[in-house]
């Protein structure tokens, strides 16, 4: 008997709308190269009044970020011992964590004391929600009101493979395998400069990661700041001459006119301008003289880019004391990359930069002796201490990109179970959190009462607390054992893209496809195609 294949009419609809979001996304390509920057029609790329590009610059926290240990919602009775016995982060007892207020900001009174001393929850003002004590960092850039903390974000029927669903975050296409192009190389084509300026979006990491891949246009990755991987020449005099030669030589033997001949003389083309303009960049350790405008936690002025023990908070300035560093020394390598993406940004014409950080699996052993140390934390040092880091450096050291010119957003591709596991970890969920900063943003006390997105009863889908026993609430809101969604990650990602990077909606809708599909809401909000209600997009530029 023949074998027929049966599609139920949920399964025809399914792959028809992915055949047409592959056939959607096609276009992107079909334009001649030479023409797309003509007949773009938004404002990616363009200078605006002040001369400058809006930029980007994402960090993608791989592994699963354990939101509720992040941002922490304090004020649900279901956040507590019982439910995360070794892991939950206490409450100060003499805070009232109701308060309106801006966020907490604990600094150390005397220079010797730790950096990190203060071990509770740090009250973020919105009477529900709190901070990670290793985030205080943080505080400065959300007192400013340039930070925006946006919580219960993930995607309809939520992934909860790593592999899956950071291939879902990065190409804008959740539960479609067949999408192979990155969101950020999409925005990048739509700007119409993705084939003729030598940078447009940049990563600086051990390859070149799905959010900026695709087939039309080669966007740039930097493994080692400070060698150019792809020769495995040096950066020096002698070796930007070899490479310039190579390149040369290469591009100038005779080929046959073909299919994209082309684009590829254009390519070879701009791999030359590209290395001759991080040949003028000092990437090396000794250009690593970036330091704070202020006695930095009432210490001294410290080193924005902690890339040594010397270079890492007090450290150096206190008899090479350990409890005065202001990240772990694991993360060199992260703060490392995280200066070469933002000298990228400060000193060329790049519009996107990414980087990210690993470890965030916490399955085993999340906390140490203390819930406020430990593996999670130290991992969260890292981005407090970046978000602070990259203000100060937009703001003091501004050459081609002004603090008010860029967006910093977090990506990671679920979050962690509301229940601890038996190994002092979690295991994985569904949302996290998304943590946007930028001298744009619109966050605590502009623009918004608070810089909290998502974690409060008072929101349009209201974080609905549960009780003190049982599974009960938004904590327990999926499967009676994960939070419950209530923002989109693609509204986060296309509220930034449009309104900041300067896309048009209809650029917006070829970047991120499911702002065409009526059943997401992505824009405006409203029941998703799995039922769930959700924001839209949240007011945050």
């Amino acid at each position: 008997m023949p074998n027929i294949n049966i599609l139920s009419r949920r399964a025809f609809f399914d792959r028809s709308f992915k055949v047409g979001l592959g056939a959607a996304l096609a276009t992107l390509v079909d334009i001649p190269w030479v023409m797309k920057r003509a007949l773009a029609e938004g404002n990616i790329g363009r200078p605006g009044p002040d001369g400058k590009i809006k930029k980007m610059l994402f960090i993608f926290l791989r592994g699963a970020n354990d939101a509720l240990n992040s941002v922490i919602p304090v004020g649900d009775p279901a956040y507590n011992a019982t439910n995360r016995p070794t892991i939950m982060i206490p409450k100060d007892p003499g805070t009232d964590y109701t308060a309106g207020s801006s966020c907490d900001f604990p600094q150390s009174v005397l220079a010797t004391d730790p950096t990190f001393g203060y071990g509770y929850a740090l009250r973020l003002g919105n009477g529900f929600a709190a901070l990670h004590p290793s985030l205080k960092f943080l505080a400065p850039v959300y007192n400013a009101g340039d930070l925006a903390l946006v919580h219960r974000v993930a995607y309809p029927k939520q992934s909860r493979s790593h592999f899956d669903s950071q291939n879902y975050w990065e190409t804008g296409a959740p539960n479609n395998n067949l999408v192979k192009e990155g969101i950020f190389y999409r925005a990048m084509v739509e700007s119409g400069l993705a084939n003729s300026a030598p940078l447009t979006g940049v990563s600086v990491a051990s390859s070149l990661p799905l959010s900026l891949r695709g087939s039309a246009a080669a966007m740039t990755n930097l493994t080692d700041p400070t060698r150019y991987n792809l020769l495995g020449i040096p950066n020096n005099t002698a070796g930007n001459a070899k490479a310039d030669n190579f390149i040369n030589t290469a591009n100038a033997d005779p080929f046959p006119d073909k299919k994209n001949r082309e684009l590829l003389n254009l390519q070879y083309q701009n791999m030359a301008n590209t290395l001759r303009i991080f040949a003028g960049i000092n990437f090396a350790e000794a250009g690593n003289t970036f330091v704070d405008d202020v006695n930095t936690d009432n210490d001294a002025p410290y080193h924005l880019f902690p890339t040594s023990n010397a270079t890492n908070g007090g450290y150096a300035l206190h008899a090479s004391d350990p409890q005065k560093y202001v990240v772990d020394t694991g993360a060199y390598g992260f703060f490392t990359n995280l200066k070469a993406a933002a000298l990228v940004l400060n000193k060329t014409d790049a519009i996107v930069a990414g980087v990210e950080i690993d470890g965030f699996d916490t399955h085993n052993n999340q906390v140490g002796a203390k819930p406020v140390i430990g593996q999670h934390a130290n991992l969260l040092g890292r981005i407090g201490w970046a978000m602070y880091a990259l203000r100060k450096y937009f703001t003091l050291y501004s050459d081609q990109a002004k603090w008010e010119n860029l967006a910093v957003v977090t990506l990671s591709e679920f979050g962690r179970t509301t229940i601890q596991n038996t190994s002092m970890g979690t295991d994985h969920a569904e949302p996290g959190v998304m943590f946007v900063a930028g001298g744009a943003v619109k966050g605590y006390g502009k623009g918004n009462p608070t810089g909290v997105f998502g974690c409060s009863p008072s929101d349009a889908v209201p974080w609905a607390p549960g009780a003190a026993t049982g599974t009960t609430g938004s904590m327990f809101g999926v499967s009676g054992r994960y939070l419950k969604r209530a923002y989109d990650y693609r509204s986060v990602l296309g509220k930034l893209i449009r309104d900041h990077l300067g896309a048009t909606q209809n650029q917006l809708n070829r970047v991120i496809p499911g702002y065409l599909v009526g059943g997401e809401h992505l824009l405006g909000g409203g029941t998703s195609m799995d039922g769930t209600p959700i924001m839209g997009e949240p007011n945050i530029v």
